[in-house]
């Protein structure tokens, strides 16, 4: 694997640094972090540039780490897209890189990808778990101010328990993303699942991809009919994208103005189509990304 940089972070600051790293590991890595401590001093500070880079900021205490994807395209000062990618429980975010394909399209597209990687095995909203929603607004924040994110122009994806986090910052963080795309995930927990008014307060358009076979797809349908509830949406009629129908897609329109398109995929169970992933007749990863440059922020 490639080294990663140390150096000095003060506890309060959100000064990001950054190393060179491989995308190496497996599914049941447990992303599972230790106290920073004095190892800080060795980490230099490297100016943003294409490439993967491993960046750091103190929260509560702790050393927050993401894996940051730069094209090679990328010009300092020049705004860019940004995409923020959550991993699921005991995944690691190098096998999220690999299933997804994220890092090709974003060579080929022109956009970073940032992929936070969690404290105790998952995400969490709970401030005692390590105040995830937000570590990402400081993650944001951060690559807005140091690496020249476009703030108009970030967005949300995530896989599995990844995906449910990448709801929970649609909603509680709307001044943040302009779209976010759970993949296999959930809109569930509380407050989810009983308040009607746990919604984004500034339009969030969503895209979502559900495999039929999945065991939790009754919940994943249940919570996606709550966002849609929760929002007023019109659900539009299920379309066929493919001829030997497959996969269908359902585009629905919400009061607020955003949009909400979501896929099922017949005979997929709990997994991540793309081209790199479970091969379907759609890409989430290309779909995705083509609804997020559709839905800047408005």
């Amino acid at each position: 694997m490639r080294s990663i940089g140390r150096s000095i972070l003060a506890a309060i600051a959100l000064t990001a640094v950054i190393g060179t790293t491989t995308a190496c590991g497996a599914e049941d890595d447990t992303g599972t972090e230790t106290d920073p401590g004095a190892s800080r001093a060795a980490r230099p500070a490297v100016s943003p540039a294409p490439g993967d880079h491993t960046l750091a900021i103190d929260r509560a205490g702790k050393e927050r780490t993401w894996a940051l994807h730069a094209p090679p395209g990328y010009r300092p000062g020049t705004p860019i897209p940004l995409v923020v990618a959550v991993h699921g429980t005991g995944q690691s975010p190098e096998r999220l890189r690999d299933i997804s394909g994220l890092d090709t399209l974003a060579d080929t597209e022109g956009f970073l990808v940032a992929y936070p990687k969690s404290l105790n095995n998952e995400f969490s909203r709970a401030a005692e778990q390590g105040d995830d929603v937000n570590f990402v607004r400081a993650l944001v924040d951060t690559l807005v101010k140091e690496w020249s994110v476009d703030p108009a122009r970030v967005y949300a994806t995530g896989f599995s328990s990844g995906a449910e986090m990448t709801y929970a910052l649609g909603v509680e963080a709307p001044e943040v993303f302009a779209a976010i795309a759970p993949v296999s995930g959930a809109f569930a927990g509380s407050p989810a699942a009983s308040d009607p008014n746990y919604k984004p307060s500034r339009p969030v358009s969503l895209i979502t991809f559900i495999g039929r076979e999945d065991r939790s797809s009754s919940r994943m349908y249940g919570g996606l009919s709550r966002w849609q509830k929760n929002l007023g949406c019109t659900v539009g009629k299920p379309v066929w994208v493919d001829a030997d129908r497959t996969v269908n897609r359902t585009a629905s329109t919400c009061p607020d103005g955003s949009q909400v398109v979501d896929y099922t995929v017949n005979g997929m169970g709990h997994a991540w189509p793309s081209a790199t992933g479970y091969r379907t007749a759609v890409d989430a990863t290309a779909a995705m990304w083509e609804f997020f440059v559709a839905n800047p922020r408005r």
